[in-house]
């Protein structure tokens, strides 16, 4: 094989990589128009089109090549290939997204499914350490030389939002007297006393976000700024949050992704590790919207637990879902769904449908309340690492999703979602006080779902999960549906033609009772009393047909991930959490 004909190959990928970063990097900068001109239906769609660009610029790469260079068909070039492509990387600004584009050429161009470092980039061949990019990734602040007034008025006017603002200087005299709680004293300043922030605002929803720190000698606080826009399309900052934990909600996957700028990605998961050095680097990509990098992250991680552990994958703890086997490795702190081959009733679904239902989520806004998911093909275990149970398990339920390669297990299609403890474990033999906050976080789980127009379905209590950080997600998407295609009825009362004890009536598919819902759903009476005292409006028809007017209507509810206490001004009360 002559040289040349892998480095045009080579070539021909690196360019369908440039076409999908190009795209990914102009919808993310649209995200600031939107934000500035409020039109927040053309953000999410930014968000979604962006979400499927990926797979449609591999799928163009691919018929180029074969087009183009129908001998490539053939694995014996793609070692050749890929060592030509390295090469084409060498001064490029996102080498490490593009290591993952070629991947997924290479998975569609070749007829195997597994491969090894030979034809993939199992491991990253490019340094991403000290990429430079024509405009720095953050910006450095000096308050010893600008003043803390000064620093403040410069930290806003560089993000250059061309939006008016409802009253700056009330909010820069805010930010300022929050921020001064992180300036040291005086005599405790060091010589290397700075504040960065990132250059590029993080957009979501209907919020802006600076994202920064302050540095004084070796210790660093981050923080965050909240800026969102008035009935009047003016902007005013909302919150400044600081600290590891009140970002870490902000940067939640059970979120939807950021919408950021970026030249170099590898910059700005480099700064945010320096706020959350133990969370791995494949959930910042993911955060940032780069997803498929996510998942190469994730999955060179996991390859790595493997080789340095030797606990079995099992069945994970839990009610056994009718729709998915769900198992997990007891040391690595996710969960694998696989969907079964069959549903028993009343389940009426399909292998298509669910996977449609989680396509769903993944492009909706999912307020901090449904859990995000890596969906992978053809994943290989080692054997040896899967319990015999688990097998069996597989064996019976799934079985067209499985295959035997050596000393491999190989599922065919799988979801990965970080492992949550389930609601109704967590609540079993639960004290007062354990017992009111999951009650109330699963009614606030429901509710907030609601006005994002997302009705659960399934809202058996196995379905929910409870966090590490105390937040209740939903987690099983196969009977979700928009509340605007529900139908809240109140139940009938037995009349004098009714034999039996129950009310006979017709009962259409898409018919929900609320007031059955607290008796159906809690086997414990205290568990039940606690449900209706924290949210018995939720147990009505009126609330539901409430929130589909409103829905219907254009409105939805503004779900912020900070509480109530951390804004300035509580009458413009987002539903906090």
């Amino acid at each position: 094989m002559s040289a040349p004909f892998a480095e045009q190959v080579a070539r021909a990928i690196v360019q369908g990589f440039d076409r999908h970063y190009s795209n990914f990097w102009s919808l993310s900068a649209l995200a600031k128009e939107h934000f500035e001109a409020a039109d927040w239906k053309a953000m999410r769609e930014s968000v979604q089109e962006r979400i499927f660009s990926y797979d449609r610029r591999v799928n163009e790469a691919v018929t180029v090549i074969t087009r183009d260079f129908p001998e490539a068909k053939s694995e014996a070039h793609w070692p050749a290939i890929k060592s030509a492509y390295v090469g084409l990387l060498l001064d490029h600004q996102q080498p490490e997204c593009a290591e993952t584009f070629f991947n997924s050429v290479v998975c569609r161009m070749l007829s195997r499914q597994y491969y090894t470092n030979q034809y993939l980039f199992w491991r990253a061949a490019v340094s991403t350490e000290h990429i430079e990019s024509e405009r720095p990734c953050y910006r450095v602040y000096y308050p010893a030389q600008l003043g803390q007034q000064g620093t403040v008025h410069a930290i806003i006017a560089d993000q250059q939002l061309r939006s008016e603002w409802e009253d700056l200087h009330r909010d820069l005299s805010e930010v300022q007297r929050r921020l001064k709680d992180l300036v040291p004293r005086k005599g405790e300043l060091r010589p290397n006393f700075q504040v960065h922030v990132l250059s590029s605002l993080f957009f979501r929803g209907k919020a802006a976000y600076l994202i920064g720190r302050v540095r004084n000698g070796p210790e660093e606080t981050a923080f965050a700024v909240a800026v969102l826009k008035n009935e009047k399309n003016q902007l005013y900052i909302d919150a400044f949050l600081t600290g590891h934990d009140e970002l870490a909600h902000l940067f939640s996957l059970a979120r939807a992704y950021f919408m950021v700028e970026m030249e170099v990605p590898s910059a700005y998961v480099a700064f945010l590790k320096s706020i959350f050095p133990l969370k791995p680097a494949a959930e910042l990509y993911t955060a940032l919207g780069l997803q498929k990098q996510g998942k190469t992250l994730f999955y060179r991680d996991f390859q790595n637990h493997l080789r340095h552990s030797s606990d079995l994958l099992v069945t994970a703890e839990g009610v056994p879902g009718m729709v998915m086997v769900v198992f997990t490795l007891p040391s690595f702190p996710y969960v694998f769904k696989v969907i079964r081959d069959k549903f028993e009733p009343p389940k009426d679904s399909d292998r298509d449908q669910v996977m449609a239902q989680y396509l769903r989520v993944k492009l909706h806004d999912r307020v901090g309340r449904m859990a995000d998911t890596l969906e992978y093909s053809h994943v290989a275990f080692p054997l040896a690492r899967v319990s015999p149970e688990l097998v069996a398990e597989l064996e019976k339920k799934a079985p067209s999703m499985l295959a035997r390669e050596g000393d491999a297990l190989v599922i065919r299609h799988l979801y990965i979602e970080r492992r949550m403890t389930p609601l109704d474990l967590w609540l079993k033999g639960a004290s007062e006080e354990k017992l009111r906050h999951g009650v109330r976080e699963y009614g606030n789980a429901i509710r907030e779902l609601a006005g994002a127009n997302l009705f659960p379905g399934d809202m058996l209590l196995k379905n929910f999960g409870m966090t590490r950080s105390g937040r209740v997600v939903f987690y099983d998407y196969d009977e979700i549906a928009l509340v605007t295609d529900c139908q809240f009825r109140r139940m009938p009362t037995p009349s004098d033609d009714d034999s039996g004890n129950e009310p006979s009536f017709f009962v259409d598919r898409h018919d929900i009772f609320p007031e059955e819902l607290p008796r159906f759903l809690f086997a414990s009476d205290r568990a039940r009393a606690l449900f209706l005292e924290e949210h018995g409006d939720l147990a009505t028809p009126e609330f539901w047909r409430t929130k589909q007017a409103q829905l219907r209507e254009g409105v939805e509810d503004d779900v912020f991930p900070y509480p109530a206490e951390r804004r300035f001004r509580l009458r413009r009360a987002p539903v906090s959490e």
